[in-house]
């Protein structure tokens, strides 16, 4: 019943889209006042995040993979990071502001909330993931008042018909 109204529901699309809208303004400015500031700098971040890890009541530390992750690939090709972090912001906003490619940008920004949040950022990380994951979860319906209108019929009726085609001559 709830999967029914969040996927094909028109009430439920008018709903998706100020919850994307709210979302896509937020990371659309996240990321802008990221570019815009002329030097945005991942370092003390990712140092702070190894320096003090996410801890158990027991003390010990919860997510030892992901700070060896960023031990040994995150802070030594910190320029990447410097680089994807504001970009991906900017283009996971405008992507959720516009409802296009909504189901990928909001992946996404999924992938960027839960990094945040495994590095020991609450913040409003809960909430954007748990808005987040019911757009996810919505799919095409997120952005029927969007772009998405017209260039995911677009994609399936280009780009899947090709790959089927393809698929097709070779067997």
């Amino acid at each position: 019943m709830v999967v029914n109204f969040l996927r094909e529901n028109k009430i439920a699309a008018g709903i998706l889209t100020v919850l994307r809208l709210y979302l896509g303004y937020s990371w659309l400015t996240a990321g802008y006042g990221k570019l815009s500031s002329g030097g945005f700098d991942a370092t003390g971040f990712l140092q702070g995040a190894v320096a003090n890890p996410v801890k158990g009541p027991d003390g010990s530390i919860v997510y030892g993979w992901y700070v060896s992750f960023l031990e040994n690939f995150a802070i030594p090709n910190v320029d990447l990071f410097n680089t994807i972090v504001p970009i991906g912001e900017f283009l996971i906003g405008l992507g959720l502001l516009l409802g296009c490619l909504t189901t990928a940008a909001m992946f996404f920004g999924l992938v960027m909330n839960f990094s945040f949040f495994l590095a020991g950022t609450v913040s409003h990380n809960p909430t954007d993931i748990f808005l987040g994951f019911i757009i996810l979860f919505a799919g095409f319906n997120a952005g029927k008042y969007g772009l998405d209108r017209w260039v995911i019929p677009f994609i399936r009726k280009t780009v899947f018909k090709q790959a089927l085609d393809t698929g097709k001559k070779a067997a």
